[in-house]
């Protein structure tokens, strides 16, 4: 099973602030949609309540320490290992955030298919620093801001060396 992780970042690593995005770029959102639609998507119970319903076209993995929790049309468990147990089968699966599945997950990615967005953003979570001799890109797609897109941003993949 491939472990891989789809996250958007700004170049300071922010990811969020008060538990939302810190931009809007359909585009991105298309990419992320594309990339993760018939495959599992394994996410923080934070990260749930920011989507606020469980993602179409895709099998919901919620991770929390509320061993009470129960969400319609998400599978729910406690840790991490727990979740990558339950795809042990599957081809590929997503990592979707946050901050700390993000660390927690790093050990166990890899693959990266990650949007740079080209602007620094104030915020309260950010994503682990990416180790360039860990990590090679093996793919890039830079994008200029556009009607609907009002930032620039980069799509890149990056596998473990």
């Amino acid at each position: 099973m491939m472990v891989s992780m789809v996250v958007a970042i700004a170049e300071n690593n922010a990811i969020g602030k008060d538990n939302q995005l810190l931009w809007y770029l359909p585009k991105d959102l298309k990419h992320f949609k594309t990339i993760t639609s018939g495959h599992t998507v394994i996410m923080g119970r934070k990260t749930f309540d920011s989507v606020g319903k469980p993602l179409p076209n895709r099998r919901n993995i919620v991770i929390t320490r509320n061993r009470e929790l129960s969400i319609d049309g998400v599978e729910v468990v406690n840790d991490l290992d727990s979740a990558l147990q339950l795809c042990a089968e599957e081809q590929e699966v997503f990592i979707v955030g946050g901050a700390e599945i993000y660390r927690q997950a790093m050990p166990h990615t890899g693959r990266i298919y990650l949007t740079v967005v080209h602007e620094s953003f104030e915020a309260d979570t950010f994503f682990p620093q990416i180790d360039e001799n860990i990590w090679k890109e093996t793919a890039s797609e830079s994008h200029q801001p556009d009607e609907k897109n009002n930032l620039g941003f980069t799509f890149s993949t990056l596998e473990r060396r």
